[in-house]
């Protein structure tokens, strides 16, 4: 440290200073493709390509007007999809900036969690396991310090940090804890020198994009193959190149899916943002359709399932049981215990603060945990005790708690203390199973406690370098005293009833993984519904070897506890479930925990408690730390899911209605005149499904959602194909091409003739207003897969009202308005027009009802 910041670290005015001096601990973002090239990547995708080459090929035919309308719809299509990925990046950015990163300091003498990005020059920087560095540092005082630096040296093993030497921003601390001296922030840190690096990543295809191009490419397969058919076929009748050419082009524009995958970002942004409001941060758009599919969900209990806020309320010491009254991490309270037992416990008080580094301190007048919640509470727990804990001595030596150890460990005036699992501890303690100690760790474990254990021993090696656990053993000779059992509360969170029995409904199965005991696990699971009769309870080091085996102890509708479980074992868990065919959503929010985040299919961390490590590696971040955030995330995740499921049915559907005037006209070789033209199925591809497509995005979900499981795992399966290509888009043809026949039929024409001009741009009209009014029926009967139209209360999805009626005053311009009407080749309708579009709209949701009937029927065989 310099002079100037001492270990009471800056002042204020300090601080101030070099602020004003070096400006905010900023790294540049990482440039983005400019707008432009964004803008012209939507303009030259494979589908607009498509439609480019349909544009020239309507510019051979000597049809400019078409070419140019074609060019039109490019270009207006290009820019509604460049402007729905900026709004879904403005909103990814929106929901980074919920979640500021933070780090601990001291500032005239006190700790503080500040941003990363307040950070100055020589501040005085707290690191613990976990956390993300947040600016060059010299190391000045360090316990067992590892850190991650793989992104920017690309090793993979944590590297030893001792004082004095350098860790740099962006690398992450893996195991014990350090103080440190910032030494460069902002564009001066090592980081910021590599970020350009990061330019050139790109982001990988989710499965429902690949799913979702994949769709496409058949469509637009289809649509080239059957153009190319026809235009042959056209050729082969007689007809001429123009005409031919007409077909093939009236054919690709037909089935070319224009506007479907924007409408698919913008409806998985939409649902990050509700997600957002429900205190689940997604931290990758693709997560929120994942979300949907899980089946398996394993929490951790602390924070979690609980509230994470600690009390001692009993516990037990050689000398006698006492209990304990207090509640968070206020000192208010009392200790009721025996002159001999409080003795002992100012002892144990001793050592676990010796041992502990997070305190429990009075922030705008209520007391909260500053570091770890159980540091916290254990030092709460101190000054309750009459006449307040001693003061323990500087801890000479401490070690930091592992998982592969179960304990930590501190050296306070020549006695070491070892806090930790009493299951580690009682043993080298020589308390073996029949002991006192033994029968009330289990009873106190059967009431839900968390319990650990404080012991002392002289050390009785005192010029022995102590750095690891093991060598702290060797000092003390081996041997530990007891001093006490401490019971921790952390009662569940009232919610957490709710939304176990709301999974349970779901059909998602649940585990938890807990650090705890056994007995601790189960008491707890069993309370939130979470353990049933026929439920699996097994410690980590008692699971099977193999993968399957695993699967099959977890995979239990009564839910599982596996207690003192690994970082190890959180990660071949999920590994396993996986294999069984589960989609996985694993909590964690340890560093260790992040293989197992990265290793599920959803890794879920925590917002407030969990650590930077953790935070990167998962999907999911939980804002307020519940776990009743998860499966309002799932039932959203669901909606989403369901939300795209109904805008393709909706698009797949009128591309049958629009492709069967060019296949009649061509099989006919023009006997039947064509009912619809190219520019007309662009206006019902653009101008008159889009906004119900992406009102059907915006549905809300339901508490059907969530009753039973996901019904299908694939976007397009063979139930949606079926109702959009062989129902609903049939039953649209069918009352077009019935309207305009029947016009055509009633003002004279016959089979083979040339209808006037009038008689065919008013038939024309009529068959292009019965698909679009069929369209907005389709639409209100896309809002469910299960329900007939007249069941959904219209007022639950208002965007659809609105965009219907947008439909309609479209329709009206596009048949109303002269110059409009002429361009597109369709007039207004006639009376028998009319009733056919009443008609469309009375049918369609009647065929669509008594299919939903009839596969509830199916399915209830």
């Amino acid at each position: 440290m310099t002079a100037t910041s001492g270990t009471a670290g800056l002042s204020a005015e300090q601080v101030t200073s070099r602020r004003q001096r070096d400006g905010a601990n900023v790294v540049p973002p990482a440039r983005r493709t400019p707008p432009w090239r964004q803008l012209v990547a939507q303009l030259t995708h494979f589908f607009a390509g498509m439609l480019w080459v349909a544009s020239f090929l309507a510019l051979l035919a000597g049809m400019p007007s078409l070419a140019g309308a074609i060019a039109v719809i490019v270009v207006l299509n290009g820019v509604f999809a460049f402007l729905q990925e900026h709004k879904a990046d403005r909103a990814a950015d929106e929901l980074n900036a919920m979640m500021p990163a933070t780090t601990r300091v001291v500032r005239d003498g006190e700790t503080h969690s500040i941003p990363v990005a307040d950070l100055v020059v020589d501040d005085l920087v707290l690191v613990e396991a976990g956390d993300r560095i947040g600016a060059d540092l010299r190391i000045l005082e360090a316990h067992e310090l590892t850190v991650d630096e793989s992104m920017l040296t690309g090793e993979s093993l944590p590297q030893s940090r001792p004082a004095g030497t350098d860790v740099f921003a962006g690398t992450f601390a893996v195991q014990g804890d350090a103080s440190g001296q910032v030494v460069a922030i902002g564009t001066g840190t090592r980081l910021a020198g590599i970020a350009a690096l990061t330019d050139t990543a790109e982001r990988p295809s989710s499965p429902l994009a690949v799913q979702l191009h994949k769709l496409v490419l058949v469509v637009a397969a289809i649509a080239v193959s059957v153009g190319l058919l026809l235009s042959v076929a056209s050729l082969a009748i007689g007809s001429g190149v123009t005409t031919a050419l007409l077909l093939g082009v009236g054919v690709m524009v037909a089935l070319v899916p224009e506007g479907l995958l924007p409408t698919v970002t913008l409806s998985l942004a939409r649902g990050a943002q509700r997600m957002a409001g429900e205190n689940a941060l997604v931290r990758h758009l693709e997560a929120v359709e994942t979300l949907g599919a899980t089946t398996f969900i394993c929490t951790d209990k602390t924070g979690t399932l609980t509230r994470n806020e600690m009390s001692v309320v009993e516990g037990w010491t050689p000398a006698g049981s006492f209990q304990a009254s207090g509640t968070g991490y206020a000192p208010s309270g009392a200790v009721l215990a025996a002159p001999e037992v409080r003795s002992l416990l100012s002892l144990a008080a001793v050592g676990a603060l010796g041992c502990a580094t997070g305190r429990s301190v009075e922030r705008k007048g209520s007391w909260v945990a500053e570091g770890d919640p159980m540091d916290a509470a254990l030092d709460a727990f101190a000054r309750r005790l009459e006449g307040g804990a001693p003061s323990p001595g500087a801890a000479a030596v401490r070690i930091p708690f592992t998982a592969a150890a179960r304990c930590s460990a501190a050296v306070v005036d020549g006695t070491a203390y070892v806090m930790g699992a009493p299951e580690v501890l009682l043993d080298r303690c020589g308390l073996g199973p029949d002991t006192q100690a033994q029968s009330q760790l289990l009873e106190m474990s059967s009431r839900g406690r968390r319990v650990i254990a404080v012991t002392r021993a002289p050390v009785a090696t005192p010029g022995l370098e102590i750095t690891t656990e093991a060598a702290l053993m060797t000092a003390v000779g081996g041997g530990l005293e007891l001093l006490a059992l401490l019971g921790i509360e952390d009662p569940p969170r009232a919610e957490v009833f709710d939304a176990v029995a709301l999974c349970h409904r779901a059909g998602i199965r649940l585990a938890m993984l807990t650090g705890d005991s056994a007995a601790t696990g189960a008491a707890i699971a069993t309370e939130v519904g979470l353990l049933g009769p026929s439920g699996t309870v097994v410690e980590g080091a008692d699971l099977p070897a193999g993968d399957h085996e695993i699967a099959d102890l977890l995979d239990r509708v009564d839910g599982a506890v596996v207690a003192r479980v690994t970082p190890a074992d959180k990660l071949r868990i999920a590994r396993a479930l996986r294999s069984h065919g589960h989609v996985v959503a694993m909590t964690g929010d340890g560093v260790n925990d992040a293989a197992a985040l990265r290793e599920a299919d959803v890794g879920v961390a925590m917002g407030r408690s969990g650590s930077d490590v953790a935070r990167e590696a998962a999907d999911l971040v939980l804002l307020d730390d519940s776990f009743a955030t998860i499966p309002k995330a799932i039932q959203l995740g669901r909606g989403t899911f369901a939300n795209i499921r109904r805008f393709l049915t909706f698009h797949l559907t009128d591309n049958v209605a629009e492709l069967v005037p060019f296949v009649l006209w061509a099989l006919t070789g023009s006997n039947i005149p064509l009912a619809i033209g190219v520019l007309q199925v662009l206006a019902l591809d653009i101008g008159t499904d889009m906004l119900p497509a992406l009102a059907l995005g915006a549905e809300p979900a339901n508490e059907r959602t969530m009753n039973g499981p996901r019904r299908t795992t694939e976007v397009v399966d063979g139930r949606l194909l079926r109702r959009a290509l062989l129902l609903l888009g049939p039953t649209e043809a069918l009352l077009s091409m019935g309207a305009f026949l029947t016009i055509l039929t009633m003002g004279g024409w016959q089979y083979g003739e040339e209808a006037s001009a009038g008689l065919l741009s008013v038939a024309s009209g009529s068959a292009f207003a019965v698909i679009a009014v069929a369209q907005m029926a389709n639409a209100f009967a896309c809002r469910s897969e299960t329900h007939p139209a007249w069941l959904i209360d219209p007022r639950t999805n208002p965007f659809v009202l609105v965009a219907v009626a947008v439909e309609v005053a479209l329709l009206v311009g596009f048949l109303g308005v002269p110059w409009l009407s002429e361009l597109l080749g369709g007039s207004w309708p006639s009376s028998t027009g009319w009733l056919f579009c009443l008609l469309a709209a009375v049918t369609i949701p009647l065929v669509d009802a008594l299919h939903k009937w009839g596969a509830r029927a199916l399915a209830r065989d």
